[in-house]
């Protein structure tokens, strides 16, 4: 029984961890094709190419357990953050303390997200209650 335990939290787990490095991959993506002059300059036109394809196959993988609204609100709110933080941390972009407090707040509540206990999904035709 301990192992079907270990497997059935093992999945949930692999798919947080999936996502989170999908989302890495977007702000690794956004960031390129910041860089990429309109898809004119080859390294990072190919950076942007290589790591928006893997942060969706990630994003894909991911929903399989996580579901899509959610790990969709996780997907973008941290790569935006992660994507702005970078921007300012190299000078691109200005930072400013009320920025930042609402960075954190995009963090804040990805993070609530993965807190949140995970329910049954209604099976595929239900009708919510009227």
């Amino acid at each position: 029984m301990a192992a079907d335990g270990a497997a059935g939290t093992a999945k949930p787990t692999l798919s947080w961890l999936i996502l989170l490095a999908s989302a890495v991959l977007e702000a690794v993506w956004a960031t390129a094709l910041g860089l990429s002059d309109g898809l004119t300059r080859p390294l990072p036109t190919a950076v942007f190419a290589v790591a928006a394809t893997l942060s969706m196959v990630g994003l894909g993988l991911a929903v399989k357990t996580i579901p899509l609204g959610t790990a969709y609100a996780v997907w973008v709110g941290i790569g935006a953050a992660l994507t702005v933080g970078w921007a300012m941390a190299t000078g691109v972009e200005p930072a400013n303390p009320l920025k930042l407090l609402f960075i954190a707040g995009i963090v804040g509540c990805a993070a609530g997200l993965k807190l949140l206990p995970a329910g049954e999904p209604d099976p595929p035709g239900t009708l919510p209650p009227s």
